[in-house]
């Protein structure tokens, strides 16, 4: 057999040549293959006598990188090309970010170059500490509501688009995101065994991720996909002159800015959420600026109790407004606005009543037409806004109207009011003004005055985008782009302010805060975590869709965000008292336990096992069954976490009712006993430690109304049933150690807050009992109320135990499951 040799071919001389500033052969093998980028290298060796500089071979790949970006590039002369060259030689530029940094600045900006703007937008010098990070990283986690690890792919690469953590080092930001994921979530739980076999009845993995309201199941975040992902980039709205934008994109340096623009005349409720989770969240996760503004234009109701309520609300979600302002603030400009309006005949003062106003623009014909005023001369209706404003007519004689396009379809056109007197002090601006802006003449303008780039309402405000547009116009203003979203419904109660207030009037409810209501505050009290809200309101996405939820739905997120993060503690709602036997008078064993058997972070507490115990009266009955496992005459059960097994021997029961009122009972603590088939709740009677800890007061809050869509005489579909209040329920004493260490951490965690962001003095109203929070093992989780009187949370250098006078209420935050026949 003959043998046939290769002759070895000879190096291409480009390869050879970027092999000797330092590339390796595979990537100067590489380098060669493009011809574009293979010239501007060659070229880049010759001019600059690169290969006597005796380059290490990061650096190497750097200039290598940086031909590939030159001759992508729309040109950069030579001297801009030295420029960034010489930045890779003097090591300012270390990566390959930022040379495609540097080659960009390049192309938009002409020699000579600011050295100073050229490093801050390439990230040279840039140092940030393993702290800050931590910190812009649980601001987001926050702002994009994570729901759990599943979210960790997603959350690395969000957070990797921070604009302050652009150039930071990206395994930092990994670790960083882990670390708050186990501050938030607790360990990471490992995976099942590769070929475990899955249950019948097992439910796919996103299946059950949607339906739990986790975000696991998608790799992006809710604000760079759907709706919000096509919304415009700053500057991208239309203007009616170009200077307007420019002035615009000057202002805000071309970053997103919004506004949460609440009415102060009522407290927020769930569907709120949702626009506080759309504005802010969107605005940090783009790294913009997010504005608190207080629509305040109606002083007749408005009240500062509201005032307060909104930013406490706001911030318990977790966002902090960049600034607080007010439409008050403007109310000068906008007179002069108005004032300017009227000059270009575009306004008119009208004398008819409320009745001719309506008759006028033709709603109920759908056909306008013209007020018998519109074409009042200009300097007429100046002098009549003048005297509007100097108080020389009463409420309803004169109101200033809009003078738009009668022939357009759009009622929002069909001449809107601009101003009315009203005859009530402003909590502002005291009695200086006696007429008002009103919400369409004020909000679009506020939005244009605050440089907001990102308009974003709820879809009834559709046809109000046109005379939005109309007005910022008229006037020739910058004209912010406003955007619509559909708003958040829960099936089965009310979140009319109208209704909400008669219900708390009339006395079906204890307030505006009372938790069968689905205002804030009224799920705050309840115990429901904000982080639980903000990762229903995620889950739902945000679409030009109305989102009608049930409440089972939003119930299910708040289960599911609680599953990992909160206590578990042993409970009896009915305690039935247990006499064991075999044990002696002064029998006293410790039991440590885990607060949470998966979630280790929470940590462990200390419980005593003594003679006498109490179950709960459900756990036991007189006629055993074979589907029966619990305790009966005869039966052994097992005792949660308790060392040995009990078997009832008797029983003590009321002579005149019958109800049983003490068991007797055996420990099985030797021989071989066989593993009990069911386990059940105990707490140890234990004076000198304070076991249990008994319970005033539970309240179980069912639906308010019978009915998913209460009719328009919603009084008559009140559930009568709706609070069920039960006595006497007791709780393990870890509760105590729990309690104080949750108003402990909130405490710090509101203090941190404050001295990033706010006022300490505002840090109070971040902590309630409601913080403390647990699950009652295999009953619902539940949170302290704010009735609640315990001595020792109050008390930093005590020891937690209930004190005299003290009277503990629970209320319960949602079952373990949906309840079947009966809501929540």
């Amino acid at each position: 057999m003959s043998k046939h040799t290769k002759e070895a071919q000879p190096e291409d001389p480009l390869t050879t040549l970027f092999k000797s500033i330092g590339l390796t052969q595979a990537k100067a093998a590489e380098a060669s293959k493009s011809p574009k980028s293979a010239a501007v290298l060659k070229n880049l060796i010759e001019e600059h006598s690169l290969v006597s500089r005796g380059l290490d071979e990061k650096q190497a790949g750097l200039i290598a990188a940086f031909a590939g970006q030159v001759a992508k590039s729309n040109g950069i002369d030579a001297q801009s090309q030295k420029y960034v060259l010489d930045a890779i030689l003097d090591g300012k530029l270390k990566s390959v970010d930022q040379v495609t940094a540097g080659v960009k600045y390049a192309e938009s900006h002409s020699m000579p170059f600011d050295d100073a703007d050229f490093d801050k937008e390439c990230g040279v010098g840039f140092s940030i500490s393993p702290e800050q990070i931590l910190e812009h990283v649980t601001s987001y986690i926050k702002a994009s509501a994570v729901s759990g690890w599943g979210s960790l792919g997603s959350t690395i690469s969000g957070v990797k688009a921070i604009p302050e953590l652009r150039w930071a080092s990206p395994l930092e930001v990994k670790n960083a995101v882990e670390q708050a994921f186990v501050g938030a979530f607790g360990p990471k739980q490992s995976a099942p065994a590769k070929g475990k076999e899955v249950k019948k009845d097992a439910k796919p993995a996103a299946k059950t991720a949607a339906a739990s309201g986790s975000s696991s199941t998608t790799s992006k975040s809710v604000f760079e996909e759907g709706f919000l992902g096509a919304l415009h980039k700053p500057g991208g709205n239309p203007q009616i002159h170009p200077h307007l934008r420019e002035h615009h994109l000057n202002a805000t340096k071309g970053v997103v800015w919004t506004r949460f623009p609440p009415e102060p005349n009522g407290y927020l409720h769930i569907g709120h959420s949702k626009a506080i989770f759309v504005n802010f969240g969107y605005a940090a996760f783009h790294g913009g600026k997010c504005y608190l503004r207080y629509d305040d234009t109606n002083p007749e109701k408005e009240e500062e109790r509201y005032f307060e309520s909104i930013l406490e609300t706001v911030r318990w979600l977790g966002y902090e407004p960049w600034k607080i302002t007010y439409s008050s603030d403007y109310f000068d400009e906008l007179y002069e606005l108005a004032v300017e309006l009227i000059r270009r005949d575009k306004a008119y003062v009208c004398h008819c009543s409320q009745e001719q106003i309506k008759t006028d623009r033709g709603l109920k014909v759908g056909k306008p037409k013209p007020c018998v005023h519109r074409d009042r001369p200009v300097a007429e209706s100046l002098a009549e806004f003048e005297k509007m404003k100097n108080g020389g007519y009463r409420p309803k004689e004169a109101n200033l109207r809009m003078k738009q396009d009668l022939e357009d379809g759009n009622p929002q056109m069909w001449d809107l009011t601009a101003y009315r007197v009203l005859d009530s002090p402003h909590h502002r601006t005291k009695d200086k003004w006696k007429i008002y802006p009103t919400y369409d003449f004020t909000h679009c303008l506020v939005d244009s005055i605050e440089n907001i780039s990102h308009s974003l309402c709820t879809t009834e405000f559709i046809l109000s985008r046109q005379s939005y547009d109309w007005l910022c116009d008229a006037l020739e203003v910058y004209k912010p782009r406003q955007s619509e979203y559909g708003r958040l419904n829960l099936e089965g109660t009310v979140m009319s302010k109208r209704k909400i207030l008669a219900l708390v009037g009339e006395g079906f409810v204890n307030g505006w805060d009372d938790p069968r209501l689905y205002t804030l505050i009224a799920l705050r009290r309840r115990g429901v975590p904000p982080g639980a809200i903000l990762s229903f309101v995620s889950s739902l996405g945000v679409s030009t869709a109305t989102s009608n939820i049930e409440i089972n739905r939003f119930e299910q997120a708040v289960r599911q965000y609680l599953e990992g993060s909160v206590a578990r503690l042993l409970m009896v709602m009915q305690p039935l008292k247990v006499t064991i036997e075999n044990l002696p008078e002064d029998h006293l064993e410790w039991i440590e336990k885990p607060f949470h058997p998966k979630v280790a972070a929470l940590g462990n507490t200390r419980i005593p096992f003594t003679r006498t115990i109490y179950i709960d009266a459900d756990d036991f009955r007189l006629e055993d069954s074979e589907d029966y496992f619990r305790l009966a005459p005869g039966k052994t059960v097992g005792l949660f976490q308790a060392p040995h097994p009990i078997t009832c021997t008797s029983y003590k029961s009321d002579s005149a009712t019958g109800k049983v009122t003490e068991l007797f009972c055996r420990l099985e603590n030797g021989g071989n006993i066989k593993k009990p088939k069911a386990f059940i709740q105990w707490v140890a009677e234990h004076a000198p430690s304070g076991s249990p800890v008994h319970v005033d007061e539970t309240r179980v809050f069912h639906r308010l109304f019978k009915s998913d869509n209460p009719p328009s005489d919603f009084r008559s579909d009140i559930n009568p049933d709706s609070l069920e209040t039960i006595k006497g329920a007791m709780v393990e004493i870890g509760f105590w150690d729990l309690a104080k260490r949750s108003i402990v951490e909130a405490h710090r965690e509101s203090q941190a807050r404050a001295n990033a962001s706010f006022a300490s003095s505002d840090v109070n109203s971040l902590v309630g009992k409601e913080c403390i929070r647990f699950q009652g093992l295999r009953i619902a989780y539940f949170a302290l109320d704010k009735d609640s009187r315990a001595a020792c949370l109050e008390d930093t250098d005590d020891v937690p135990a209930r004190k005299q006078g003290d009277y503990l209420v629970l209320n319960r935050i949602v079952s373990l499951k949906e309840d079947v026949g009966k809501a929540l």
